[in-house]
């Protein structure tokens, strides 16, 4: 029961919960950014290129031979379309992503600025008050 427990322990710290949490986002916004990509940026592109789908495009190296069917030879072929997709699908995601670190670095520089000093510690303070007591006693 003590591996049990010690995996409870495990599994319920803070670092594990965020980065459960963030796992589950992430795959939110994957689906999100996918959608982006496909339905909006990719249509526009695909129209200024006359009409060219990047998913479809692809260099075929053989052929698919249908003509045996009892030897089908599927089609073989480097999809770089998709590749194409998947990059800027990337480079959206890495953008956003960019974009949410600089809010939150601004942020906290701006509460940085807005908090204030840091009171000294009390040790401080007390040898400070002794510095000043000495320095104003009479020399002699």
């Amino acid at each position: 029961m003590g591996m049990l427990k010690e995996f409870k322990e495990f599994a319920m710290r803070g670092n594990v919960i965020d980065l459960a949490v963030g796992v589950v986002i992430g795959g939110a916004f994957g689906k999100i950014v996918t959608s982006l990509v496909n339905d909006v940026i990719m249509p526009p592109i695909g129209l200024l290129t006359g009409g060219v789908d990047f998913s479809d495009l692809k260099l075929v190296l053989k052929a698919a031979d249908n003509s045996d069917p009892a030897h089908k030879v599927a089609e073989v072929a480097i999809n770089y379309g998709t590749f194409v997709n998947t990059l800027i699908q990337f480079l959206i995601v890495a953008f956003a992503i960019f974009m949410v670190v600089k809010a939150i670095n601004r942020l906290s520089r701006k509460q940085e600025e807005a908090a204030p000093p840091a009171a000294p510690p009390a040790d401080v303070v007390l040898l400070t008050e002794i510095r000043d007591l000495l320095k104003d006693r009479p020399q002699g």
